[in-house]
């Protein structure tokens, strides 16, 4: 063998060696993660299961630095088993939730009539303090006149729930929030997120719920955008929600931080409705979604983007406005209708 060969040939190994090890780096984190939030037994069992998995991983580590080839291999293995029970992981609908994702939207819609039931109207007085109130409510599309996207920011100006609402010509509305569903003695996690810890749920609620929660108790700074959609878009937008938690309701589902999470249920549900619309990293930093909704043009393109966002800042309003029984009225003061469609 020449010796640029051999330099070649170490070269490779050197290569094989260090990717061997990334990957069991790399691999021995993430199952760290998946243990460290669902393994069983409570928190000492996911501490001793971390703390096992990582004495294993560094030592299938060391002995693959050391040339053994069966080292990697017997990792591999490892974390083919730990693949096997992360997927026999399933979602339920079965536990013991938080108060207010105690219940999720179910609906029927029959022609141009729908019935939710479980709509949240919840008096809240703090996180803590409130009184539950859940309902059935019934629409007809017949009457529905807008649809506003509002988003609540509380992790800085990329981080940002979603909550749609329809409004009805006789001054009613109701606010679909794609929400996580946490068990009682759980918080959120955005890491938790990407493991398998919580369910997702659809929410029907008030808006002197949903919003005011957020504004006037969590404070947080919310700012309503007016939609531009055709009266049949907006109807089928709303029989999708329904039909989301409905499905939901059937067939439990993860919350993941990326893939399913509040705005992008809603992304494939318009893409059902007005066909394809092209991805984009604001689906997922949610803060900049207006950036993304008025460059497809479904905003109020009359204004520049500053402009609308100063008018449909409902921060202040929502708290003004408080539990006043027009909180809905009140907190679109200032903001221009959309043209007549």
């Amino acid at each position: 063998m020449s010796a640029r060969a051999a330099r070649v040939r170490r070269a490779g190994v050197v290569a094989a060696r260090v990717l061997t090890a990334l990957a069991i780096v790399l691999a021995a984190a993430w199952g760290a993660f998946a243990l460290a939030f669902q393994a069983p037994g409570g928190r000492v069992g996911r501490d001793v299961a971390v703390a096992l998995w990582i004495a294993f991983s560094a030592a299938a580590l060391g002995f693959a630095r050391r040339r053994r080839r069966l080292a990697p291999a017997v990792f591999a293995a490892a974390f083919g088993l730990l693949l096997l029970w992360w997927h026999s992981i399933a979602p339920s609908n079965g536990r013991l939730w938080a108060d207010d994702v105690a219940r999720t939207a179910r609906g029927s819609v029959v022609g141009d009539r729908v019935v939710i039931d479980d709509v949240r109207d919840f008096e809240w007085r703090s996180d803590t303090d409130y009184t539950a109130r859940w309902q059935t409510r019934s629409y007809d599309l017949r009457r529905l006149r807008s649809v506003d996207l509002i988003l609540s920011y509380w992790g800085g100006p990329a981080i940002a729930h979603m909550i749609v609402s329809f409004g009805f010509d006789d001054d009613r509305y109701v606010a679909f929030s794609v929400e996580v569903r946490r068990e009682k003695t759980e918080a959120y996690s955005e890491i938790g997120g990407f493991f398998k810890q919580f369910e997702i749920a659809v929410i029907a609620a008030d808006e002197r719920d949903v919003v005011r929660v957020r504004t006037n108790v969590r404070g947080e700074d919310d700012y309503l955008y007016r939609v531009k959609l055709a009266p049949a878009a907006m109807r089928a937008l709303f029989a999708a929600y329904v039909e989301e938690a409905n499905r939901l309701a059937r067939e439990p589902r993860f919350y993941d931080t990326v893939t399913a999470n509040c705005t992008t249920l809603v992304y494939h549900m318009m893409q059902q409705i007005v066909g394809r619309i092209p991805f984009d990293h604001r689906l997922l930093l949610t803060g900049y979604l207006p950036e993304y909704v008025y460059a497809l043009g479904a905003l109020d393109t009359r204004y520049p983007l500053a402009t609308l966002r100063a008018f449909g800042r409902i921060t202040e309003r929502a708290r003004a406005a408080d539990a006043s029984p027009t909180f809905s009225t009140d907190i679109r003061a200032g903001i221009p209708p959309l043209d007549a469609r």
